[in-house]
């Protein structure tokens, strides 16, 4: 996935991040008594998320990579672009969220933990946490950064992702109920749309039709590398 396409799918999907993190983001502790320290700790929060998703990039992005060594790279970005299509039909609601509420034991005894704390660190590993919670979005991430076959690419469209995620985050953290969710709930319209296009582009490029820039043939580089 192109590191603009994944950016565009973390900025636009960031009103379904809203949505299932955000009472996360409002139960943030403060850091301190002003509003630069206040604003550092919603800095160090979503800091914590892009390096968790970036990491989770890298993750995938070896998988895929292993993949591609077995000449599989192609079948890889079909089958995960049409598994992210076929999610979509099958969700009524195109909610793209695996409730957050099943997330391990363990994960949610931590953020209970650190929620109590006060402290940049705290709300830092806060970050962190959250970026592993179950969340459809970040699947759909995920399978572009297998479908990319190498781990660097992974990590990059992974981070890329996550900043996009970043706007909506910290305004939401910053601003709190005081923000207008009217443009949260526009942009959560276009949240299936997007996720449509990143599905359907991991499936030309698994065909290889030739089409420049957006299908190109296989050779003997890496055809999703480009």
């Amino acid at each position: 996935m192109e590191l603009w396409t994944a950016f565009l799918l973390g900025l636009v999907g960031s009103a379904h991040c809203a949505g299932m993190c955000g009472p996360l983001a409002l139960a943030l502790p403060p850091t301190g008594r002003s509003r630069a320290t206040f604003v550092a700790g919603r800095l160090a929060y979503n800091l914590g998320r892009v390096i968790t998703y970036s990491a989770l990039g890298v993750v995938f992005g070896l998988i895929g990579q292993s993949l591609a060594l077995a000449g599989l790279q192609r079948w890889v970005s079909v089958a995960a672009g049409a598994a992210i299509l076929l999610s979509l039909l099958a969700s009524s609601r195109f909610a793209l969220g695996v409730p957050a509420i099943n997330a391990v034991d363990w994960l949610k005894s931590g953020l209970g933990k650190l929620l109590q704390r006060r402290s940049l660190a705290s709300v830092f590993a806060l970050g962190l946490l959250n970026g592993l919670l179950p969340c459809g979005l970040v699947y759909v991430a995920a399978a572009a950064a297998t479908a990319s076959g190498d781990f660097l690419l992974g990590l990059e469209s992974m981070a890329a992702f996550g900043l996009g995620t970043v706007p909506m985050m910290l305004a939401f953290g910053l601003m709190g109920p005081k923000l207008q969710f009217t443009l949260r709930f526009r942009l959560q319209h276009l949240v299936p749309a997007s996720v449509a296009v990143v599905g359907m582009l991991l499936v030309l490029r698994g065909l290889a039709l030739g089409i420049p820039y957006l299908s190109p043939p296989t050779g003997g580089a890496c055809a999703l590398c480009h």
